[in-house]
């Protein structure tokens, strides 16, 4: 979820919650696929001598290794990173033993852009880019989904800001 709905601020409403695109699964599906047919070959092939079963279960132990390490370690990656889009800020939550929060008050962001390569025009994502008065300054968010959408939600999120704010008077 990202961003429990009891961590929102009174009158903030969450516009949107969303993961990285499900592209950057298709490596590690690939890789998983590829170790289990590599190891089930390995085990179903090998010849029989003294050691065979010592063999087989060397291999079944370096193939849970490799999935974890290619398969399940990207999945978990990309399952507990989570972009948060609410009326307030822009929180971007990651990480799957140590999480990390960082929020982008709306009122301190300048400019939104996107990015998209051919791939990413295909697969309807792209990297959006937020620069803000804060400490970071520049954010970059690669494989966002619904890229256009994602860029339009932050735009009103920003303007709606804007106008929310109250404004210093100024000097004489």
């Amino acid at each position: 979820m990202g961003l429990a709905d009891h961590h929102l601020a009174e009158g903030e409403l969450r516009i949107r919650t969303f993961h990285p695109h499900w592209k950057r699964l298709v490596a590690p599906f690939l890789a998983l696929v590829l170790i289990i047919l590599g190891s089930s070959a390995a085990i179903f092939f090998m010849p029989a001598f003294d050691y065979d079963g010592y063999a087989r279960i060397a291999v079944a132990v370096i193939a849970v290794g490799l999935m974890t390490v290619w398969s399940f370690a990207p999945y978990l990656r990309w399952k507990n990173t989570t972009y948060v889009l609410t009326s307030h800020r822009l929180a971007i939550s990651r990480g799957v033993l140590n999480k990390s929060t960082e929020d982008i008050p709306m009122t301190k962001v300048n400019t939104v852009s996107a990015d998209q390569t051919l791939l990413d025009r295909l697969f309807g994502s792209g990297t959006l880019n937020v620069e803000s008065a804060g400490e970071q300054g520049h954010v970059t968010l690669r494989d966002i989904p619904h890229i256009q959408d994602v860029r339009a939600d932050l735009f009103r999120a920003v303007d709606e800001a804007d106008d929310e704010e109250p404004r210093e008077p100024r000097p004489v």
